[in-house]
């Protein structure tokens, strides 16, 4: 892959992981959470690991689904 894309995917990786980490909304994190996994995929996709990011890429909509569900069944 292009270096210069390698770069840029993992900048948008990083920025996803540090407003993960400084979010304190829940609804934010899980848009930032899925703003990391979105920077990861060609970085997984790059060194061969298909099956990976096939799998990510199914599980994670699952699992913000059912998280969001949960967040708003728990706010009052």
């Amino acid at each position: 892959m292009n270096e210069i894309l390698l770069l840029i995917f993992g900048g948008i990786a990083v920025i996803g992981a540090l407003y993960t980490g400084i979010s304190k909304d829940p609804y934010h994190k899980l848009i930032a959470i899925g703003l990391l996994a979105g920077a990861v995929m060609p970085l997984l996709i790059d060194r061969g690991y298909v099956d990976i990011a096939a799998a990510l890429a199914l599980i994670l909509p699952l699992s913000t689904i059912f998280l969001l569900q949960l967040f708003h069944r728990g706010s009052p």
